[in-house]
């Protein structure tokens, strides 16, 4: 059910955000907006639950594990560029006709931000949380992944190694999700991926954003650079994602209770290192284990 409403709201709103808003910005907007309706209208059908409980309310946890997801998905973007402009594989050249200013960096931000919450809500909310509690971790993780890449297919200039990537930082994505049990630390790893992108002048899964006036030339090849469809198809953001992998599992992430998959969702406040660590509306924040 969850399946056929997300591709009822696709069919509909999907049309309808790109007729109001354009291309760029419909096709980003209309991500968050069709998850938000379907998320609202199984949760309304098979629970009593509130949006917020998908993984969506905001808590102390909540914006650590949201700096914790930022940095990680703008520190592994780091790693995969910052070597080849060092190592003089890349360099910047400035791009004249473009016309950035600090109000267009802000708006595309807000756009990735929007679009990487619409899509960690569309992939890990209560359809994932619900195989999660019924399926298992791994059985969950990696089916929703290669989905995801799946997803991914029909964008400018993919590849086959650009899809098995994007495969990658799903199953990461879905981890992030089982560490935090929120939607805020898989959600700041996608948008600061998606955000370092476009600041280095590359494109982000085959799309071209231009906020900086210049862009990243490089003199190596596809291979390397990932080619139109950007650095997600490079053979670099492959090992840098073992290397992302590794900081997800020992970063200090806060887990929060999950209603759909925790058996903890309805406990009393817990109390961790003489503190109360306390939840939305006073929900627990569970145990690091």
């Amino acid at each position: 059910m969850y399946v056929v409403i997300m591709w009822l709201a696709r069919e509909i709103l999907g049309p309808m955000t790109v007729w109001v808003a354009g291309y760029f910005a419909g096709s980003l907007l209309g991500n968050l907006a069709i998850a938000l309706a379907a998320n609202l209208l199984v949760l309304r059908i098979f629970t009593t639950r509130k949006l917020v409980d998908l993984g969506m309310w905001w808590n102390r946890a909540s914006m650590e594990n949201l700096a914790f997801g930022i940095l990680g998905g703008g520190g592994a973007a780091c790693l995969v560029l910052g070597p080849a402009l060092a190592a003089g594989a890349a360099h910047f050249a400035g791009t004249p006709n473009d016309q950035p200013s600090f109000g267009r960096l802000i708006f595309v931000a807000a756009l990735l931000g929007f679009a990487a919450m619409g899509e960690e809500l569309m992939m890990r909310g209560y359809g994932f949380q619900i195989l999660l509690a019924t399926c298992g971790t791994w059985a969950t993780i990696l089916p929703v992944g290669v989905i995801f890449a799946w997803l991914h297919t029909g964008n400018p200039n993919a590849t086959w190694l650009g899809i098995a990537n994007t495969a990658g930082f799903g199953i990461l994505f879905g981890y992030a999700y089982v560490r935090s049990r929120d939607l805020w630390l898989p959600a700041g790893l996608h948008f600061g991926w998606n955000v370092a992108l476009p600041l280095f002048g590359v494109n982000v899964s085959g799309l071209t954003m231009k906020v900086t006036g210049h862009e990243m030339v490089w003199s190596a090849g596809s291979l390397w650079s990932g080619g139109e469809y950007g650095p997600e198809a490079s053979v670099l953001t492959s090992v840098v994602m073992a290397v992302l992998a590794v900081y997800l599992w020992k970063a200090p992430i806060r887990r929060q209770v999950s209603p759909l998959t925790s058996p903890l969702a309805d406990v009393p406040v817990v109390e961790q290192n003489g503190q109360q660590d306390v939840g939305r509306k006073g929900e627990p924040c569970e145990p690091l284990p």
